[in-house]
């Protein structure tokens, strides 16, 4: 049976008094969902802090793929692991459009988390651009191809695919039952062709457009839907516990 996962990306907010409220507020009230994954990725200057606070598994929202050197800025993989890291939040649309990470920088990005064993949420989606001319479903293969699919069935199954369609990001819209159960049923049928059906019938694939307390319940009745990664909701704790609740 596939995991429920429910993840929280912080992104660029919070001050530190905040976030540590946050957190052990969730981390109190989430012990009444233990059967739902639960990652946090706060800002990354908090989390040596927040893993000494709680249970609750942690992230960061970016790595680079050297494993040390003359990079100002950059974080590495076991510089991640060794604050108490065991998630990496990879391919996010943010990083792709504001920051251009190509499909081929995430795949050194993607194979540098696994030689560390961190766990990777891997985000794909389209533009409504892409959308519009009805190509996303081959924008988000070629996406896959291009940074998940050369992974073995051993590191596949360390990975969580987040579909993330750029047009409901901060934008108020969202996908609709039917476009999420689409895409994520198309992603699930490109697992099986490229591994197997037992391979993506264990591999979750959750939601990550503008998922909140209005939307979530009806996105998670869908077949292939398996939880979220959320963004603003993610930082209130009443909206964030009501979306546990929708997921359990």
């Amino acid at each position: 049976m596939r995991k429920k996962v429910l993840a929280a990306n912080w992104k660029m907010n919070l001050l530190r008094n905040e976030a540590l409220d946050l957190y052990s507020n969730l981390d109190l009230a989430l012990l009444n969902f233990q059967e739902i994954e639960t990652v946090l990725f706060p800002p990354s200057i908090y989390i040596s802090e927040l893993q000494t606070k709680g249970n609750l598994s942690l992230g960061i929202q970016n790595i680079y793929f050297e494993n040390k050197g003359a990079y100002t800025g950059e974080i590495a993989a076991a510089q991640a692991k060794s604050i108490g890291c065991t998630y990496v939040l990879i391919g996010h649309s943010e990083r792709r459009e504001l920051f251009l990470e190509s499909d081929d920088l995430l795949k050194k990005k993607v194979n540098s988390a696994l030689a560390e064993n961190l766990k990777i949420i891997f985000s794909c989606g389209e533009s409504l651009e892409v959308r519009t001319k009805k190509d996303h479903l081959s924008f988000v293969k070629k996406q896959l191809e291009n940074s998940l699919f050369h992974l073995s069935e051993k590191e596949i199954l360390n990975c969580i695919i987040a579909y993330e369609p750029i047009w409901a990001i901060g934008t108020g819209l969202y996908a609709s039952e039917q476009q999420a159960e689409e895409m994520h049923s198309e992603i699930r049928y490109l697992l099986s062709e490229n591994y197997s059906n037992k391979i993506s019938e264990q591999i979750s694939i959750i939601y990550g457009g503008s998922c909140n307390t209005s939307n979530a319940a009806q996105l998670f009745a869908c077949p292939n839907v398996d939880g979220a990664l959320v963004g603003g909701a993610s930082l209130d704790k009443f909206s964030f516990i009501e979306l546990a609740a929708s997921l359990k």
